[in-house]
């Protein structure tokens, strides 16, 4: 009995301490710092480890020697601080993808816009808080093609007595989909833009890491999920790959789309989904066939012309508990590798369970953004080698056609410290001249396709209630480009074919749902609307990385408001170096 009063008593204690150091007296009343419930602790080490595949042996890059990486676990409005310790040879960062990092920018993880790499030998720890956000999310390395192997699940749980709007799952299970190549991720990248031209496809398609049986010596380099017969399962589908988007579907069942990008969404039921580059979604699945084995399949989609692709799928098994060892798996056929109107189908099914509170209904800022890509023109004395792109020239993608280039620091230290001469803030907020982008864009490579190149950011007031128009466009071909915009979500208020219209345009502004990827459709466009409520620099970019490689980003700049629960906090004081 005394050892339980002395629990309770420190218990409550705990409990006062956590509040008051929580909260701040700001002007007569108390306001609610970003801090969390619990802190959660993880320590990464970036390391190198020897695996075979598809009949290769190679050293890849892993945290803690796992592929994919640990997952990281927390409830909503928990801390996390995760320590990176860097024991390989090459420069790191990590981003915590979908995390909107209120008021901790400088944890956020794009190289050169956020901060400067981890190099070799040496540590920075990550300070964020979940400040109501729940779901499924990713770390990934943020530092060149590294994505492929350095990426990991975040699961984020309901605060504690908070139940899911939908019946609990039996199991739940994440599955991460993903590329692989034979090649160095680093000297992948550094090879396709020495060349100018277009990167080879993967070596193969994994899931969680495994190739499948489709693919030389990986017949039993195989993921699967053993389930019980009539139980419910939510997969916490991850889509993890650099350069493909994929379509994902289990051979004779049905997926219910409950969650995307770790928000709850009106449950949707469709044979098949498809995820872009940094998209999740969460999907129920009931073993309501007879006892079997059943293919869990990945394959491409490829929305752009003349491009070069994997075309092999990825397999794993849905395998009833009471199937035969020898069975054969039923196949899971996906829809052709160019059926944009599945992808439609799905994303008309993405709601918003209920009517958005925050949704900006009066716009202060409104931006215009072209995207797509560019052929510039060859400059090098060695063209066979460098100037591989369409016509011989050298590959390229821009927004507002302004191909955006990496500063040699920290984009977001040089703001805050006001040092000169790192970026511009006259990033164009709508194209200079409006024309038929998906039909009548220049299209002569490389005379009339080149982009204008420079580290241009775009600023916001704290406070602007801002929409952009999203446009892709047909310079060199139209594509469906997976949008992420870092330290924000954004409501989905309208997409369509063709250019935007604003005259012949309907917007959902009832049940829009909220992500922070968004694919903007082949040939279309997508209008999204959020509040510049958190101050920072932030990469808005295109999730296929030889397309950030080659410049499709920008950077925006929100600016602090009034007090300290409006202004960027200082950096950390272990803020790595350039």
């Amino acid at each position: 009995m005394e050892k339980l009063f002395f629990t309770l008593c420190l218990h409550l204690l705990l409990n006062f301490l956590l509040f008051s150091c929580n909260n701040v007296n700001v002007m007569g009343f108390i306001q609610r710092w970003p801090a969390g419930r619990s802190t959660r602790f993880y320590d990464f080490k970036v390391q190198t480890k020897r695996i075979t595949k598809l009949c290769s042996v190679k050293d890849i890059v892993t945290i803690n020697k796992m592929y994919p990486g640990p997952v990281v676990y927390a409830q909503e409005d928990d801390q996390v601080i995760v320590r990176v310790t860097n024991d390989s040879p090459y420069n790191v960062t990590i981003h915590w993808h979908g995390i909107r990092q209120k008021l901790s920018c400088w944890f956020d993880g794009p190289s050169y816009i956020t901060q400067c790499p981890i190099q070799a030998g040496h540590t920075f720890t990550y300070k964020f808080t979940l400040v109501q956000q729940k779901g499924t999310f990713f770390w990934h390395a943020h530092v060149s093609w590294l994505r492929a192997t350095v990426h990991g699940a975040i699961i984020v749980y309901p605060k504690p007595g908070v139940p899911y709007p939908f019946p609990y799952p039996y199991e739940e299970h994440t599955i991460i989909l993903g590329e692989y190549w034979l090649q160095d991720a680093t000297q992948l990248e550094n090879a396709v833009l020495a060349s100018g031209g277009g990167p080879p496809p993967a070596d193969s398609f994994t899931i969680n890491g495994h190739p499948g049986p489709n693919y030389n010596c990986s017949t039993n380099d195989v993921y699967a999920i053993d389930v019980v017969p009539g139980k419910t399962y939510m997969l916490r589908l991850i889509n993890a790959a650099v350069n493909q988007e994929h379509f994902f579907g289990i051979a004779n069942h049905n997926l219910t789309i409950v969650e995307a990008d770790a928000e709850y969404t009106k449950p949707f039921t469709t044979g098949r989904v498809m995820l872009g580059p940094g998209q999740t979604l969460n999907l129920l699945v009931t073993a309501n066939q007879p006892i079997g084995k059943y293919s869990m399949a990945m394959g491409p989609y490829q929305s752009a012309k003349n491009i070069t692709f994997q075309t092999i799928t990825s397999v794993a098994y849905f395998t009833y508990l009471g199937a035969l060892p020898s069975v054969l798996a039923w196949p899971a056929p996906l829809p052709p590798f160019n059926d944009s109107l599945a992808v439609k189908t799905v994303m008309d099914g993405l709601k918003s369970p209920n009517p958005p509170p925050n949704m900006p209904k009066q716009i202060d800022q409104n931006m215009f953004i072209t995207i797509g890509l560019n052929v510039q023109r060859c400059q090098s004395r060695n063209p066979e080698q460098n100037c591989r792109g369409f016509n011989g020239g050298v590959m390229s993608a821009s927004m507002n056609n302004v191909s955006f280039v990496k500063p040699k620091v920290s984009l977001l230290e040089a703001y805050y410290r006001k040092i000169n001469g790192q970026f511009t803030e006259d990033f164009p907020g709508s194209p200079l001249g409006f024309y038929d982008f998906v039909n009548g864009a220049p299209n002569n490579p490389p005379n009339d396709t080149s982009a204008v190149k420079g580290t241009r950011t775009y600023v916001l007031e704290y406070g602007s209630r801002v929409q952009i128009i999203l446009q892709d466009t047909g310079t060199v071909s139209t594509e469906n480009h997976p949008i992420h915009f870092h330290g924000y979500s954004f409501y989905v208020v309208g997409y369509g074919s063709g250019n935007y219209d604003p005259e012949n345009v309907s917007f959902n502004l009832v049940d829009p749902p909220y992500m922070n990827t968004i694919g903007v459709p082949v040939g279309g466009w997508a209008a999204i609307r959020f509040t510049a409520d958190n101050p920072g620099a932030w990469f808005m970019h295109c999730h296929l990385d030889v397309h950030l490689s080659w410049g499709l980003g920008v950077v925006i700049i929100v600016k602090n408001g009034e007090g300290q629960l409006e202004s960027l906090p200082h950096p950390p004081a272990d803020m790595p170096r350039c």
